[in-house]
């Protein structure tokens, strides 16, 4: 169990990030969303004592810096591309095994977790950002910790690179680790995450299950087709509905009852083709629930 309490941090007039308090449970994986510069590094600093601000982050109980052995305690990824450009993947990996008295079988192992093998004598330096990503996430695993830190593992792997990485993370929380994760990108943590920390301007917006936020920040639509879709309209407006019709015919209502609007069809006589509930999908929630914190906007050409 990760437990943060009180998380704080200014630069000069700035509040970066204020009061956070959040718990990550462990046994599913929790995202970590924010728009950009809503604190999310700044925050994950903050937990492992990178940072100097207010509050602290207990680890079953004990601080980052209280941990007699952290690399077992708390595999972290916070940046991959820190390690130095002349050291190979594998030389890399034994420097900080060796330092936290981890053996060598334990380096090829993790090697391979990660499909470095190949290249485990070549320079970190000419590594693509996707295998600096799966290096950075080999450190992370070599303790063999019971809680996961990572800061935008996904970026630089491709798509089936991306799908390993989130079987990976998936099966380390079905052990019953505690995963946390941040990533920018929604429609991967959609498939990732079972529960969500959502930050804007460097405060608390949600911490709940991706279910319940989704549920939380967005409404529900039933979609019906049929042969007579204006009239249909027209009777559910008449009893309570706001309903429109799309050009393609369809009808929208808002709501989830889709019983209540099949028994005024069938009352009606109006031959109903297709009746289902229409679910906003994470990202329509998040913008939902970020729309008032975003500190960068573009703006998009007419």
């Amino acid at each position: 169990m990760i437990q943060a309490r009180g998380l704080g941090k200014r630069y000069g007039d700035v509040a970066a990030v204020h009061e956070l308090s959040f718990d990550v449970p462990p046994g599913v994986v929790t995202g970590f969303l924010g728009p950009n510069g809503a604190g999310k590094s700044t925050t994950m600093r903050l937990m492992l004592g990178l940072d100097h601000g207010s509050g602290r982050t207990l680890f079953d109980g004990q601080t980052y810096a209280e941990l007699t052995d952290p690399l077992r305690s708390v595999g972290v990824m916070l940046d991959a591309r820190a390690v130095h450009p002349k050291r190979t993947a594998i030389a890399h990996l034994q420097m900080i095994a060796d330092g936290a008295g981890i053996g060598r079988a334990r380096v090829e192992e993790v090697l391979g977790q990660v499909g470095l093998c190949d290249v485990a004598g070549k320079r970190a330096g000419g590594f693509s950002l996707g295998m600096q990503q799966r290096l950075g996430l080999a450190v992370a695993l070599l303790g063999d910790p019971a809680t996961i830190i990572l800061d935008e593992p996904a970026n630089g792997l491709d798509p089936e690179g991306v799908r390993w990485l989130r079987d990976l993370l998936k099966g380390l929380a079905r052990q019953g680790r505690t995963v946390f994760v941040s990533s920018h990108l929604l429609n991967e943590m959609a498939h990732l995450a079972d529960s969500l920390v959502v930050i804007g301007c460097g405060r608390l917006l949600a911490a709940e299950s991706v279910r319940e936020f989704i549920g939380r920040n967005s409404a529900s639509t039933v979609v019906a087709r049929t042969d007579r879709p204006h009239e249909l309209a027209h009777l559910l407006g008449r009893n309570g509905f706001r309903a429109r019709v799309e050009a393609d015919g369809a009808v929208l209502v808002d709501g989830d009852d889709r019983q209540a609007v099949a028994a005024l069809a069938l009352r009606a006589g109006l031959l109903v083709t297709e009746l289902t509930l229409a679910r906003s999908s994470l990202e329509d929630a998040y913008f939902h629930a970020t729309a008032d914190a975003a500190r960068y906007r573009g703006h998009v050409a007419a």
